[in-house]
């Protein structure tokens, strides 16, 4: 038997969208943020030879870049103020995260709630500065070698990394205002979000890259239909392992208070089968492609052993294949012992005297979650690396492109299914208001 809130879920329309001012208001805002945040990508960053650098992208493809590229939506493929993209807040994010497990100071700010999470806030904001920094220097270092003779940058110098700095660390901060203003003005996860517009504005020109190559005969037609038909059972694959999760059973007994009886009643804890996310696919790729893009920068002097290891570590060589499953299963495990606390969770349902049935509250709880979380944590590992290998396994097979790799799916399609959960909240949350407004009246009137 379907419950209330899924009999008026399964009622939502656009009717009911337009109805609901303030998800339009929410949404249209979400939408406005996105344009401004894709404009900041066109616009390059100063001191650059765009005709250089286009030629020498070109020629270094399949490192960390060409990730960074998919990313930012371009905006590395054309050193636009928004090159660095989001990722210096993430990289920030996820280390603020790991002190909170070894800092006891951090991880009591943890505990504190709201006011807690606001100081974690602020920490975060400082690293991101300090990271976009480092990596902003970085970058201005690298483009003056970059291409040897070709000159992209046209005055090399103090200025231009001065200025380099400046603008793409203004760049990253900007975005990540941007993000937190979606966050809490619009609609769904405001970082994920700029990520999702930034793949999702590539699609087009990867799809006439396709059609054009099918039409002139660099690749066969039924290759690309066999393509969009395994892209389309990928999603469906993707989403249904994205839903799944494991219930625990928990029940609350019966207790007694003065007169009154409380509890009794039965609920479940759910385990997701991902509780990492897009996050091991992303870390591994880059830590796997970053020698191949250091070296990309100063291929001509590279000693001969290091090219051989560059070479068995790019993009579609059995090596790189392995070393990416390890990785993707490493930080599957090792990221969501981080999100996840199995004890913190048992101490909460102890608190309100939730217990799972046959089980002791308290320590032998939190080894039964633990013991839970870990066995599906396997199945969770096991399918995204299998979602991240088999398109990378295809694309250089067949010589598609791999732009359109398992990692950028599956990010589009976990964001689109929690901004589609947030607005169905939304209208859900409209819909009781409105059956509220109206008992109210039909009481007054009586």
């Amino acid at each position: 038997m379907a419950s209330a809130a899924e009999q008026l879920a399964a009622n939502f329309n656009f009717g009911s969208i337009s109805k609901a001012k303030e998800l339009r208001s929410r949404i249209l805002f979400t939408l406005g943020a996105l344009i401004v945040a894709r404009l900041g990508s066109y616009i390059p960053m100063p001191g650059i030879d765009p005709a250089a650098l286009a030629q020498q992208m070109s020629q270094t493809g399949g490192g960390v870049l060409d990730i960074f590229n998919t990313l930012s939506g371009g905006a590395v493929g054309r050193m636009a103020v928004f090159a660095l993209g989001i990722m210096p807040y993430i990289s920030a994010s996820i280390i603020i995260q790991l002190m909170t497990t070894v800092f006891p100071e951090l991880e009591a700010l943890k505990k504190e709630g709201e006011a807690g999470r606001k100081v974690l806030n602020q920490y975060t904001r400082y690293f991101t500065v300090a990271l976009a920094v480092i990596q902003a220097y970085g970058i201005a270092l690298g483009l003056e070698h970059f291409g040897g003779q070709s000159h992209v940058v046209i005055h090399p110098g103090l200025m231009f990394r001065i200025g380099a700095v400046v603008t793409l660390t203004g760049g990253t901060m900007l975005l990540m205002w941007i993000g937190e203003q979606i966050t809490s003005r619009g609609v769904g996860n405001g970082i994920s979000l700029i990520i999702f517009a930034g793949i999702v504005a590539r699609f087009p020109t990867l799809i006439v890259q396709q059609l054009e190559q099918a039409r002139t005969g660099a690749t066969n037609p039924l290759l690309v239909i066999f393509f969009a038909v395994f892209t389309v059972a990928l999603v469906g694959f993707i989403v249904f392992m994205e839903r799944a999760q494991r219930r625990l059973f928990v029940t609350y007994p019966k207790r007694q208070v003065g007169n009154k009886v409380y509890g009794g009643d039965s609920s479940h804890l759910p385990l997701k089968l991902n509780v990492s996310g897009v996050i091991p696919p992303i870390f591994a790729s880059s830590i796997l492609l970053l020698p191949t893009t250091v070296a990309s920068f100063n291929a001509q002097n590279l000693p001969g052993w290091l090219q051989t290891v560059v070479t068995y570590l790019s993009r579609g060589q059995p090596l790189y294949l392995v070393m990416y499953a390890l990785l993707i299963l490493f930080f599957s495990f090792f990221y969501t012992s981080i999100v996840f606390n199995p004890e913190e969770t048992a101490e909460n349902l102890k608190k309100y005297g939730g217990v799972f049935p046959g089980i002791r509250p308290g320590k032998k709880s939190a080894q039964f979650i633990d013991y839970t979380l870990t066995r599906i944590t396997v199945i969770g590992a096991l399918y995204l690396t299998f979602v991240c290998l088999l398109p990378e396994f295809m694309f250089y097979k067949y010589n598609l492109s791999f732009s359109l790799g398992g990692t950028s799916i599956l990010i589009v399609v976990s964001v689109t299914m929690d901004t589609v959960a947030q607005i169905q909240s939304h209208l859900v949350a409209q819909q009781y208001e409105g059956l509220l407004k109206k008992s109210k009246l039909r009481g007054a009137r009586r």
